[in-house]
């Protein structure tokens, strides 16, 4: 499953290189992708455990960028 999430209060785009290279080494992840331009994060994972490798995938992000929030609707 491919889900695209608003980022909000991403700053820099080597933050965005940073989470991206960490989402993309959770398990469960096929493909992400962050873009600081669009302030869009693309997460391809497995669709059973996708609400648990989003956590995850938050957890990266908060690390990487305390102020950063995912926009998950």
């Amino acid at each position: 499953m491919t889900k695209r999430f608003k980022l909000i209060d991403l700053d820099c785009a080597n933050c965005a290189a940073k989470m991206e290279h960490a989402i993309k080494k959770l398990d469960g992840v096929q493909d992400a992708a962050v873009s600081f331009m669009t302030q869009r994060l693309t997460v391809e994972a497995d669709d059973a455990r996708f609400e648990a490798i989003m956590d995850q995938i938050e957890q990266v992000c908060k690390r990487v960028e305390p102020d950063c929030r995912i926009v998950r609707q």
